[in-house]
């Protein structure tokens, strides 16, 4: 299916099914998935979800994914057993489809360790970031409190994931696993939320090595490739001097929020 057709219900009768859009969130499961195939071969179905139509919200959506959110999968050789939620469905794929444990862990305490990290992601950086990009951009009125409480918020965070990343390439046990995929799709897209990435210089270098993976480019590119993706917005900027003069009034929004209320950056 493209991505412009409409879905209105399950097409696949075998193996994993994804519902899903181009978010971090929708990102966490196709690239897992991406990573699977190549790792296994085991291929998948997916179908777009559309969440500007509301799709999401539809019956026989919610039937699956009772929240209405994406993404969510449907394992048809577990006679249709869906999982919803992103931190979900990444241990649900390892539990079941990563045998040799290429993206998951055996050592007890590393499963714990990629669980706090992935929980982290699902309970701080991935709401405050969203809604850092809710009031810089997509909030019907710019509130300066809103601004800089949620970017400030979101580097905090980032700072976290700097100094974690200090000695290390990888979130947990020094390899590529779940827990980097849970947290990536937003750094995937910080320039675009407002954070000048350059100043997190081993996040940065983590994004690039993870942005380098054969399977992360696939998984982003379903159900269409990203604009916001940190290099295609870099670009936009030196190509469109338009969007370059925007981009640069609303930083400077935010810097005055920043001021306004006295915001100075501390992490953690």
């Amino acid at each position: 299916m493209s991505s412009g057709e409409r879905p209105t219900s399950l097409k696949a009768t075998k193996g994993i099914e994804l519902l899903t859009f181009g978010t971090p969130n929708g990102w966490k499961a196709s690239i897992l998935l991406e990573e699977l195939k190549e790792a296994y071969g085991k291929d998948y179905t997916w179908q777009p979800i559309n969440i500007s139509q509301n799709i999401q919200k539809e019956e026989w959506f919610t039937k699956l994914g009772p929240n209405g959110r994406i993404p969510v999968i449907v394992d048809h050789d577990q006679g249709g057993f869906a999982v919803m939620e992103g931190l979900a469905i990444l241990t649900y794929l390892t539990r079941h489809y990563d045998p040799d444990h290429k993206f998951s862990f055996t050592d007890p305490l590393d499963v714990s360790r990629a669980e706090q990290w992935m929980a982290w992601q699902h309970g701080g950086l991935g709401p405050m970031q969203g809604q850092a990009n809710h009031f810089n951009r997509f909030a019907k009125e710019r509130i300066p409190y809103g601004m800089q409480r949620y970017t400030g918020e979101t580097e905090r965070l980032i700072g976290v994931l700097e100094t974690q990343l200090k000695d290390h390439d990888y979130l947990v046990g020094d390899k590529y696993s779940i827990a980097d995929i849970a947290s990536f799709g937003w750094i995937n897209m910080a320039r675009f939320s407002g954070i000048k990435l350059d100043d997190f210089p081993k996040v940065l270098a983590w994004w690039e090595r993870l942005y380098a993976r054969p399977a992360v480019q696939k998984g982003l590119d379903v159900p269409a490739k990203p604009g916001i993706s940190n290099d295609l917005y870099l670009k936009k900027l030196e190509d469109d001097k338009e969007f370059g003069q925007q981009e640069k009034e609303l930083a400077d929004k935010i810097q005055a929020a920043k001021e306004q209320y006295g915001y100075k950056y501390a992490s953690p």
